[in-house]
């Protein structure tokens, strides 16, 4: 007897809907931890709304990650209870996104953001979000103490929220002080910086941290294991961002929904640090006088000298490379956990395991770098719980890698 066919939308649709219903209750979860400290009724409605109006909006693709990576693992549907502690994890992915999101929004000054006023925007809000922003994150660690303190891996999700959280301060750092909006200056750009802006801002948060959420979750415990999944997620952490600097400036808005401004905010993306290795003379003194001017003539200027320069069909040759470089690495995971190395001291990677490649195959002077990265929070052994438990799958990178490619928004 045949296995009925599942009909992938309908499951990511009743998964949304399952993760936004346990949403309700860590809210309430949180706002009651606010009428148990005995706060005046106007900070609790306060925090509801703080919480609500930054939290559940976005497209979840970050917090749900960690429930279809827990469920690929396990290779089965999960129960109520795995359901609901893997949308915990999620949601604590979710918190740290707004927590960003709120803050950066600040340092940005921008206007709107998911279609809605920024929370400082917001009328009565103003310089509150900073703090505003701290009680996110804090409702992280509250969420973590409650339903995983128990948990062996418990000491593990911790690690995993602080080392991530750091890495994309860092990330947010470069960026701030590379292209701020209020002095342009090309000279500061280079791939070098864009690849760190990449990896440390967004790469880190929205790739390897949810598939090591449900990893750690699922009784994944080998350092091998997080080296392997971290040389893969990176770069497709960075394709994904390449793609979005190459939609915002050559997708439409009807088919990205939003209209690009990466060339009038200055932004050092992927497009403006090619055309500044291939530029000659005169080109590239149009870039200097036409880059991060709020004038759309200029950005008119600036998007001819990108369509000289054949910045389009570059990227379209980058993105088939990475494609399949990154489906070679997908394909060389091992899958029998009878395989997965112990995590103890002796059985620990050499440091030359922990080099990832830039996977930008654009073969320009100074176009290739490979950054150290640290690959882990390493296993402690004295925990006793250092042997995994199930196994690595293939799958788990393969769901990220397509719903991506060629992407169009």
């Amino acid at each position: 007897m045949s296995t009925p066919t599942v009909d992938p939308k309908a499951k990511a649709a009743e998964t949304k809907k399952r993760f936004l219903d346990v949403w309700q209750k860590l809210e309430e979860e949180l706002v009651d931890l606010m009428k148990k400290h005995s706060m005046p009724e106007d900070a609790t409605e306060w925090y509801r709304k703080n919480l609500n109006y930054n939290t559940p909006w976005g497209k979840l693709n970050r917090g749900i990650s960690v429930v279809d990576t827990y469920e690929i693992l396990q290779g089965r549907t999960l129960t109520d209870e795995e359901f609901f502690k893997a949308s915990v994890l999620g949601w604590c992915v979710e918190l740290l996104q707004a927590f960003f999101l709120v803050s950066d929004d600040m340092m940005d000054a921008s206007i709107t953001r998911r279609g809605q006023p920024c929370w400082y925007r917001v009328p009565h809000v103003g310089n509150i979000a900073i703090n505003d922003s701290f009680m996110l994150e804090a409702a992280i660690y509250h969420l973590l103490k409650v339903h995983f303190r128990q948990e062996k891996c418990y000491a593990y999700l911790l690690e995993l929220f602080l080392e991530t959280t750091f890495k994309t301060e860092i990330g947010q750092l470069i960026d701030l002080i590379t292209a701020p909006e209020e002095e342009v200056d090309l000279s500061k750009f280079s791939l070098k910086k864009h690849q760190l802006i990449v990896i440390y801002k967004t790469a880190y948060y929205s790739f390897y941290l949810p598939v090591a959420l449900g990893m750690r979750y699922a009784g994944i415990n080998s350092d091998s294991a997080y080296a392997t999944a971290l040389s893969i997620l990176i770069p497709i952490g960075e394709y994904f961002q390449i793609q979005d600097d190459y939609l915002d400036c050559f997708g439409t808005p009807e088919q990205i929904g939003k209209i690009g401004t990466d060339i009038l905010d200055n932004k050092c993306s992927w497009n403006i640090n090619i055309a500044l290795q291939k530029a000659n003379e005169k080109q590239r003194k149009i870039l200097d006088e036409n880059y991060g001017k709020k004038d759309s003539a200029c950005e008119a200027r600036v998007k001819e000298v990108f369509n000289e320069l054949q910045i389009e069909p570059l990227y379209k040759e980058y993105e088939q490379k990475t494609y399949e470089t990154l489906n070679k690495l997908i394909d060389a995971v091992p899958e029998d956990v009878a395989s997965t190395v112990s995590s103890s001291p002796a059985s620990t990677p050499p440091r030359s395991t922990c080099m990832y490649t830039s996977l930008t195959i654009v073969n320009f002077q100074n176009a290739q770098y490979e950054p150290m990265m640290e690959p882990f929070p390493l296993t402690i052994p004295n925990l006793g719980n250092d042997k995994d438990t199930i196994g690595l799958k293939r799958e788990v990178f393969r769901s990220f890698l397509n719903k991506i490619y060629k992407r169009q928004k």
